[in-house]
Parts: structure tokens; sequence; C-alpha cells
């Protein structure tokens, strides 16, 4: 690339105004306004995995600050009450990429893919996407925007229909499969369909630490593409397990925090880069580590838009995947990770779904703000349709939160009930409609008991009231039995019977 300074393009501006007969500056400025105002943003998605709500210091964290996520909140609108898909990965990205519900969506649990259906002799990636299904970025590439993902996908392996390239990214660099993104030091990631080893990632080896891999092209997306309406996803495996980062980057925390129970992994072996966690002696350091990485990468993005002109028109959103882990030396009860909320990954309340949001569009969206609107994964769909001209399809279980980025809430319509199940353990169910949340476990067992919270007066989901509100049981059942769709190859239990 050539590079030029500010004298340099003043010079060739010179000899194209000589060369076209000196129009007129006005002339000029008028239709470089009107290209802005014509335009659609850019629109960069940030997705953190693992990241609980309670991980940023804008959010109340208190161990380790987060400075650059902190700075895009003081820049935008910080929300309050958003939730992810669900749970866990594959159908928390899965509602995000289609918005719907995962009573509704085809992906709703993490499952690998069956080799033998496919003709592979090792797996490599989940339980693939249609084709028939519109996703977030097919959309957008129909709207004329390019489209790019840097990081993990988790929605579909090589040569089957769910690959990134199939699901409406014109590039992806990654992971494709979210089983192999718990090793940051992998034997490959994948560019397109292109398999690229990783050299010095061998068994017993430390080579390049892919999540700075996934960054540079991430950055190189931005520069290239800057000329142009792009929607960029960010899916960072940072920070789930494993908890494992380049020792500098733990240096800072040294003598700042306790090191954590070392946590003793897989380092060799079968299992070593192919999805087994590492061994890590200061887990805490390293979590702490981890998301300094991750803040730190959120910032180059902001300076790359800024150093590029193109910040006014590109809107910039951070979330996550679902609530905080314990894998692999994880600790979210040192960190306070879930917020003070209940539960962890993998449950559904609130501390398992309840994740930072923020989106910060400089003069569109107002700077320093806070919004407690409650919204979910499955708003993004019409909400960048709304942006972007698309029309809103019947099947999203969505409802675009245009207006209250606008700060036009008198405008923004709200959710009857906000829906989630998780088919892991034995199936889980959850909704929350207006402060009211209820809550099934242990599905497949044959538990039908639901249990109600307030979560005005009990955010921390500690007292159940089911029997003092029938009314709202009743309301709560009903809405079970509505909002999931049997699906053929994700049994939730007797729902399904």
């Amino acid at each position: 690339m050539v590079m030029m300074n500010r004298t340099s393009i003043l010079f060739l501006g010179l000899l194209l105004c000589l060369s076209q007969g000196c129009q007129s500056g006005k002339d000029k400025e008028e239709k470089l306004a009107e290209n802005k105002e014509t335009r659609p943003p850019n629109i960069i998605f940030i997705l953190a995995d693992d990241l609980g709500y309670g991980d940023l210091s804008c959010y109340g964290q208190q161990r380790f600050e987060s400075p650059n996520i902190d700075r895009l909140a003081a820049q935008g609108m910080l929300f309050t009450n958003h939730y992810a898909g669900t749970s866990v990965c594959s159908p928390s990205r899965a509602s995000l990429m289609t918005g719907q519900h995962t009573g509704h969506v085809a992906i709703r649990d993490n499952r690998s893919l069956d080799p033998s259906a496919y003709g592979f002799r090792e797996i490599e990636g989940q339980f693939p996407l249609a084709d028939s299904i519109l996703t977030l970025p097919e959309m957008m590439r129909e709207r004329g925007y390019v489209t790019g993902a840097f990081g993990k996908w988790g929605l579909g392996g090589p040569d089957t229909e769910g690959a990134p390239n199939q699901q409406g990214f014109d590039e992806f660099y990654g992971y494709v499969c979210q089983s192999l993104a718990h090793n940051y030091y992998p034997d490959h990631l994948w560019h397109n369909q292109e398999k690229i080893p990783m050299p010095g990632n061998e068994e017993g080896a430390f080579g390049d630490y892919a999540p700075e891999l996934m960054q540079r092209e991430t950055l190189a997306f931005i520069e290239k593409n800057k000329g142009q309406p792009f929607f960029l996803f960010v899916p960072s495996p940072l920070p789930h397990a494993e908890l494992i980062v380049p020792e500098h980057e733990m240096a800072p925390f040294e003598g700042h925090m306790s090191p954590g129970t070392p946590f003793n992994g897989v380092d060799s072996g079968p299992a070593f880069r192919q999805g087994g966690l590492a061994s890590q002696d200061k887990p805490h350091l390293a979590f702490a580590a981890m998301v300094k990485v991750l803040d730190d990468q959120v910032g180059e993005i902001m300076a790359k838009v800024k150093e590029l002109g193109i910040e006014n028109n590109t809107l910039i959103i951070f979330t996550s995947d679902n609530g905080p882990h314990r894998e692999g030396g994880g600790d979210p009860e040192y960190f306070d990770s879930n917020g003070g909320f209940k539960g962890i990954k993998r449950d559904l309340y609130e501390g398992g779904i309840r994740v930072p949001l923020i989106m910060s569009w400089p003069g569109r969206i107002a700077a320093n703000t806070t919004n407690a609107h409650p919204s979910a994964f499955w708003d993004f769909m019409p909400s960048f349709a709304a942006l972007a001209g698309a029309p809103v399809r019947d099947n999203w279980d969505g409802i675009s939160m245009l207006p209250t980025m606008m700060g036009q809430e008198n405008k923004q319509k709200k959710h009857p009930y906000l829906y989630w199940e998780y088919h892991g353990e034995a199936g889980k169910q959850a909704a929350r409609m207006g402060d009211w949340k209820g809550v099934r476990t242990g599905i497949r067992e044959g538990n039908r008991k639901i249990e109600i919270y307030n979560l005005k007066s009990d955010p921390g989901e500690t007292t159940n009231l089911a029997l003092e509100h029938p009314e709202i049981l009743w309301k709560m059942d009903s809405i079970f039995s509505i909002a999931h769709t049997p699906s053929v190859e994700f049994k939730l239990g007797y729902l399904d019977e």
C-alpha cells in the first residue's frame, strides 16, 4: 500500500482540480455530504466468548480494568438488560445469525458433526446451519455490504453447508470448529476454504497466539474495505478456556491478585491441540490477561476506524455469547464475573444469559448513556435490516432496537416476553415477561415445576414466588409451550413427545 503525507494529498488534489477545470469547492462539499447521508453505516460486531456481565470495569469489575471497552461505552450506549441467545456457544450464535430465539432456531445445542455423515475421518466443526436459512451476513451482502468474519465460528464445519463462506461471509479467517478454539496455539486455522497450518504449534511447542493472528486479519479487512459499506463480525475466542496467554501479558497482574488454584490440563498426547485444555499455574492472572488482550484489540479496532476517517459512519457493537465459565481454572466467584446475578454458563438464570452490550456510533447514538431496554440476540437481525433497508421476515422473533439506539424510546416496540432453551444436562427453559422471570430445569427427568422470580425486587433470583403468584406461573407455563417448536434434531423432552 502506498502511503501519502498531507502535503502529497493536497498537491494531488490541486492537480485534479486543474485537470477538471477547477470545479467549485462548494459543489464537492455538497456531493461529499450527500454520499455520507445516503451510504449505509459500516457495522463492526465484536462478540466475546464466555465473558460475564461483571467482567468489564464499566459493568463493575473490581479486580482489573478494561479501559478501551469502557471508552467505547463512554462514546455510546451501555445496556443493562441485554441477553445472549442462550447459555452456550453454538445455539447462542445461531440465534444471533438468524434472528430467532432457541425455541425456533435450527441449532439448539453444542453438537459436533457426525463424521460418517460427511465422509470425514476426523470430526471438525459443529452441527451446520442449513443453506435454506437466511443469515445475518447473507442479508447484509444482499444489501450491498462486503462481509467478513475473523475468529470462532461454530455453526458448521469445512465442506458443509454451514461453513462461514456458505453462510454469507465473503472472507473468513479463524477457527471453524469451536472445540478446536479451546486451543490458543492451534495446529491450524482456516482462511476461507483453505486449511492453514500453524508452524511451531505442534505437540509440546508454542508458536503463534491465534487471537493475534485473527486481529491482524481483522484490521486488514477494515483497511481494505474502508471505501464501501462493510459488515465485520469479530467473534473473538477470548476469554474462553483454555486459560493461556503470552507470558508478558500476565506480568502486569503479578502481585495484584491471587494467582488462583493451578489447573492440571492436557499438555501432551493426542488431545493436545485438539480441544484439550492446557495446564495453567496462575489461572487468575491468565484470565485477567486474556480480558486485557481482548480490551487492547477493541482499542486497536477503534483506533483503526478513527485513523481511516470512517468513525462517524461506523456502528461498533460489543457483547458476549453467554455467561462466565469454570473450565480450565476459571473462577467466576473470585472475579464476580456474573455481576452478582445467579448462575454461570449453562444456566438460564440471569448469570448465564444476561451479558454486556455496548453500542457506539458517534453523532447518532448519544454518548455516555445507559439504557435498560430488555433485548436479546434475536433483535440484531431486524435492527440491522432497518439500518440497511432490508425487508423484515415473518419468521424472525426479534424486534428492531433502532428507536432505542437513536434515542426515540417512545417509538420502541417491546417484546411480550423473551424466551430461552438449553438442551444440555437434562434440559432447561426460561422466559422473561416484564419484571417476571420463569425458569424450569430437569425437563428430560420429568420435572414440570417452574420457578418464578421478580427481577425488580429480586435480581439475584433468590426467592421462588411460584406459590404466591399462580397467575404468573400459568402465564410462564403457557409461554414455555407456545415458544417451543419441536425439532427433529434437538429434543428438549416431554414437549417433543
